[in-house]
């Protein structure tokens, strides 16, 4: 399985991050991920950590995949999972 970031597309309330999931020769299927612009102001995530956490997500969506339950085409970024990776991502301070 291959997942390509393809870019973003810019909306009044968010940025929905797109991504091509590429499951063989003949099969492409395609996802958005999208993060409320509101998280970018009132969080320290970065807008070029944007691709990284929507990809992570992504990835999580298709590792519990089965074939009764397809993963979503369209996720959300929520709230406990920009705390989640900014707790991964930000050093801790030494004592």
């Amino acid at each position: 399985m291959n997942i390509q970031y393809v870019g973003f597309r810019v909306t009044a309330t968010a940025r929905v991050y797109d991504f091509h999931v590429i499951d063989s020769l003949e099969e492409h299927r395609a996802f958005a991920v999208q993060v409320k612009a509101e998280a970018f102001r009132s969080t320290t995530l970065k807008y070029q950590q944007g691709p990284e956490i929507c990809f992570l997500r992504l990835k999580r969506e298709l590792a519990a995949e089965t074939t009764e339950t397809p993963a979503l085409r369209q996720l959300k970024i929520e709230a406990t999972d920009i705390h989640d990776y900014l707790e991964r991502r930000t050093p801790r301070k030494r004592s």
